[in-house]
């Protein structure tokens, strides 16, 4: 498979999986190939809205960047089907 096609086969994944959390911010964070295991290893970044920080009273009241989910979806080489989703260490 090719690079560009595994990435939107995994982040469509992740958007479609998390859609009833209205994910974010959905992107390509890194991908490598795991060849004993003949799988892409795509980790995607996304922010869900409990991740934005809810300003307090300070002076300083600009808008704040949202902390990131990062998943790594396997994408099997040979049909690209997906093999796991996991919480990236």
């Amino acid at each position: 498979m090719e690079v560009k096609e595994v990435v939107k086969i995994a982040i469509d994944y992740v958007a479609n999986v998390f859609s009833a959390e209205s994910p974010s911010n959905i992107g390509l964070e890194e991908i490598t190939f795991d060849e004993e295991n003949e799988c892409w290893k795509v980790t995607v970044g996304f922010s869900r809205p409990w991740d934005y920080q809810t300003p307090g009273i300070v002076a300083d009241m600009r808008p704040r960047q949202p902390n990131r989910q990062y998943k790594v979806v396997k994408v099997s080489d040979t049909d690209g089907k997906i093999k796991a989703i996991e919480i990236r260490e």
